[in-house]
């Protein structure tokens, strides 16, 4: 990937709407915002409790990189965790909700676009769940793939 230099006033007005637009809450937490993340749920017209995917989108731009010019693991993971955090909440209705534990595999790196997080269910349970997330870059190419345990309350 070709090294691409940090847009210091871009970076700024991400922040700033980031502050300013921010609320505890799904969807509009501030890391959320920081990543300027637009949320879809599929199938769309279902109940909350039917609901199967949550895509979470985002552009990747440079100050997300690694020192390699590509998109950090960490925000990888993140953004996955998010995927898969916002279906369970959603479905579930359920807050308070934690990871137990996440393995994530990347599998090509990402430049700059639009990065796509696919979260799903595994297996539902009352107690645990079992979930998985896929990251696509804007070509649709897979990117990073994981799996994740969650505790729910109770």
């Amino acid at each position: 990937m070709a090294e691409s230099k940090i847009d210091g006033d871009a970076v700024r007005s991400r922040v700033e709407t980031a502050l300013a637009t921010n609320a505890p809450g799904f969807e509009t937490f501030f890391l959320a915002r920081l990543l300027d993340a637009s949320f879809r749920y599929l199938p769309e017209g279902v109940a909350d409790s039917d609901v199967e995917v949550c895509l979470v989108s985002f552009p990747v731009a440079p100050f997300l990189f690694n020192p390699q010019g590509t998109l950090h693991g960490g925000i990888i993971a993140m953004a996955m965790d998010i995927s898969m955090g916002h279906l369970l909440n959603k479905a579930t209705g359920a807050t308070g909700t934690a990871t137990i534990e996440m393995k994530t595999q990347y599998m090509r790196p990402i430049g700059v676009g639009t990065a796509t997080c696919e979260g799903r269910f595994l297996r539902r349970g009352r107690t645990m769940c079992f979930m998985e997330s896929r990251l696509f870059d804007e070509a649709e190419r897979l990117c990073a793939h994981a799996t994740s345990t969650w505790k729910l309350p109770g």
